[in-house]
């Protein structure tokens, strides 16, 4: 009996992934659940593990392969010995190779035809929906006149920009230094990074406002109660919990930071979902801290330190990236002393910390050092005017030099 390794749904808005790594090479035998093979999504990776005991006997879609929801990746045989498919070879001794998705059956998410006989990609056909447009009177550019996601796009582009776009220089001849060149295909976490920073700053009327907070008090307390708070919560007390507390604070009292814009409304969220970036070896993602108001410090350590672990391990959910209402950047923890955050789609607004220095500050007509840090609140202009910004960021520093109005709530 064979089983099929295929793609699992995964979250969505999200219809493809590219094959990133084979854990298991055909021949290998594996157990029931085993992690096989590991996929690559625009927001996370996912591994596929199999759903039954035997030996992998053949392997369809390469490393470096696309493949849509459903797609057959391998076959699993029960016991006996494997035979190696010309595919398995693929693996080893073809370099990496972009395929077209392949569906496990005819049901799953097809590639149906255009007038001229080419195939639509189902990525192609979804972002062609999403544009209101119809696929099939597209030309496509793919192999054998396949209808692409890239065909879409472009076709779409002349409707919404009258004027030609600027296009990225492109190459005017040989490299001449090539051999001392390494060229290495951006992974679609990357692209996915790239595509919405830029739409970012082509959406949203972005800017940045500053301000600088004295960490004296919240170092003290911190200082203080750090051993007493990990011996009881069994986690750390850092910085991160104070200032998704002093964000929160903030934001009851400017909504417009909390706010969206949707087509012609503006959406206020009255709940506090607040993604907290991380830098993970593929990018940086953002994890989302759930109804951070109804949590403690404690929990919202927790959270965040889970959150972490498992970006950076690569095993975080589509779930925990989806739906935050607010993002904190902490570019201290690299070095970082002032610095211009980009806006998280379709979010309004994001604060940038930085790292905490000693610098001489004037405190009731006396100089003194103190440990100081920048603050950035980068917001959307369209929905937030500068008086609720400077506002905005007013309050965060009040609450953090004065940690007292987290706990009363002031």
């Amino acid at each position: 009996m064979t089983t099929q390794i295929v793609v699992p749904p995964m979250g969505e808005s999200v219809s493809e992934a590219t094959v990133a790594k084979w854990l298991k090479k055909v021949g290998d035998a594996v157990r029931m659940d085993e992690p096989l093979v590991e996929l690559e999504t625009d927001k996370v990776t996912l591994e596929v593990n199999a759903t039954s005991a035997g030996v992998i006997s053949e392997i369809k879609v390469p490393q470096g392969g696309n493949v849509g929801v459903g797609a057959v990746l391998g076959l699993i045989s029960e016991g006996g010995a494997a035979v190696a498919s010309p595919s398995a070879s693929a693996t080893t001794s073809a370099p990496p190779q972009t395929q077209p998705p392949v569906t496990a059956n005819t049901s799953v998410a097809p590639a149906q035809q255009t007038q001229t006989g080419a195939a639509v990609m189902p990525a192609a056909r979804k972002q062609a929906e999403d544009r209101g447009l119809n696929p099939y009177e597209i030309s496509g550019t793919g192999k054998g006149g396949r209808v692409t996601k890239e065909d879409v796009v472009n076709y779409a582009a002349p409707a919404a920009k009258p004027a030609p776009a600027a296009k990225a220089p492109q190459p005017t001849g040989p490299r001449s230094r090539a051999n001392e060149e390494e060229r290495v295909r951006m992974t679609r976490l990357r692209q996915r990074i790239a595509e919405r920073l830029k739409e970012a700053q082509n959406t949203a009327a972005m800017l940045t406002t500053f301000n600088e907070v004295d960490m004296t008090n919240v170092m003290a307390l911190r200082t203080l109660h750090k051993d007493n708070f990990e011996k009881k919560y069994g986690t750390k007390l850092g910085f991160m919990s104070f200032f998704v507390k002093a964000v929160i604070q903030a934001l009851k009292e400017i909504p417009s930071v909390n706010a969206e814009i949707e087509g012609e409304d503006l959406v206020y969220k009255n709940y506090y979902d607040i993604g907290v970036a991380v830098g993970t070896p593929q990018g940086l993602v953002v994890p989302v801290v759930r109804d951070a108001d109804k949590l403690n410090f404690a929990e919202v350590e927790k959270t965040i330190g889970d959150l972490g672990k498992r970006a950076r391990d690569g095993k975080l959910a589509m779930a925990d990236l989806t739906g935050g209402t607010f993002t904190i950047t902490n570019g201290g923890t690299y070095g970082s002393l002032m610095s211009t955050p980009i806006l998280n789609p379709p979010q309004s607004g994001i604060l940038g910390m930085h790292a905490i220095k000693e610098r001489a500050v004037v405190v009731n007509g006396k100089v003194e050092a103190r440990p100081m840090m920048y603050l950035a609140l980068s917001y959307d202009h369209r929905i937030i005017d500068g008086r609720e910004a400077v506002t905005f960021l007013v309050r965060v520093k009040e609450c953090i030099e004065n940690p007292e109005r987290l706990l009363l709530g002031v």
